[in-house]
């Protein structure tokens, strides 16, 4: 070969090197986190010898807004593990991460590690579908700039976590399909303004609700499928801009017919609690109105009419202590 093929060679390999828009740490935090995983086949994509932030490898993006490329979006799903990992330590170790996403990875296991709390930008932490366990830890109440964190599906245990109105930017939380046991404590007067998401189906939760959680005007909450007793209309508002509430599988006991419902309501479930009055009136005004079920429950008197109550399956209202009208059988007159 000649000299001037072999200086050919180092300036293009050179000209190569400049045009990588990947930062060199975060590129080596990368490789890092792929070893930490047992090198899945899944991300065969991350190569050493190409561009982390020219959208070939997977999971990864770039923000390629700043002059300077850093990753921002690291999406470790689906990776099909060998055997059990850990969540990599090295996570901890991208500094401009503002979204994390670590789902449906049943082989991994352990605790969320105390490096994660070095993402001071992080938006949304999002671990589902492993098999992490644990309590929810204290240290992530750190990371001031988390807005969603959603921690369902896992095997996390203990109570609900009291430091959740220090996040000042938390605008919804997830822990649905967990261990978690105790009350809901009464912390929502104080949670952000953006609060807008709570779900907790799926739990060991008990007590009544604390009127704190009234507070919020939440589009979605879900308290499914736990121990929960008592008054739940606190949760109820016209002048709020709910559009599901799913309280089904408890234990609420309240007057339905004297709440009064959100106007962008479009489901209702509250089968299988022990319910009781009438149906709310409020119901046949509502045009967004696409689910409802009040079924197993002590409720009585007839269903108003109007609205879509009648085009919805009797079985929905089925099992009440006296519940009749259409779509149930009408109604007995004396």
């Amino acid at each position: 070969m000649s000299l001037l093929s072999i200086l050919l060679l180092i300036v293009m390999s050179f000209s190569l090197a400049l045009s990588e828009l990947c930062n060199p740490q975060d590129k080596q935090t990368l490789l890092q986190i792929k070893k930490e995983l047992g090198n899945p086949t899944t991300l065969s994509s991350w190569h050493p010898k190409t561009d982390c932030c020219n959208n070939s490898w997977v999971g990864v993006s770039c923000d390629t807004v700043t002059p300077t490329y850093r990753v921002d979006n690291l999406d470790l799903s689906e990776l099909n593990l060998r055997k059990p990992y850990p969540i990599p330590p090295s996570v901890g170790s991208l500094p401009c991460l503002k979204f994390l996403y670590i789902t449906n990875n049943p082989n991994i296991v352990g605790t969320i590690p105390t490096t994660i709390t070095k993402l001071t930008k992080l938006r949304e932490l999002n671990i589902r579908y492993t098999n992490i366990s644990g309590q929810i830890p204290h240290f992530l109440s750190q990371i001031k700039a988390l807005g969603f964190l959603d921690l369902s599906n896992n095997k996390l245990s203990g109570n609900l976590p009291s430091w959740l109105p220090s996040l000042p930017d938390l605008y919804g939380i997830s822990f649905d399909n967990n261990y978690i046991s105790g009350p809901i404590p009464d912390l929502f007067a104080s949670v952000s303004e953006r609060f807008g998401f709570i779900s907790l189906s799926g739990n060991r939760l008990i007590g009544k609700i604390p009127a704190s959680l009234g507070k919020p005007d939440m589009k979605i909450v879900d308290l499914s499928r736990n121990m929960l007793e008592g008054d739940a209309s606190v949760l109820f508002g016209s002048e709020k801009h709910t559009e599901r509430i799913y309280l089904a599988n408890n234990l609420f006991a309240f007057d339905l017919g004297k709440v009064r419902l959100s106007k962008t309501l479009g489901l209702l479930d509250v089968g299988h609690n022990l319910i009781y009055g009438t149906l709310p009136k409020g119901l046949t005004s509502l045009k967004d109105l696409y689910y409802l079920d009040v079924s197993y429950n002590n409720l009585c008197g007839e269903i108003p009419r109007g609205g879509k109550l009648q085009e919805f399956d009797a079985s929905l209202y089925a099992n009440n202590k006296c519940l009749c009208g259409s779509p149930l059988p009408s109604c007995k007159r004396f």
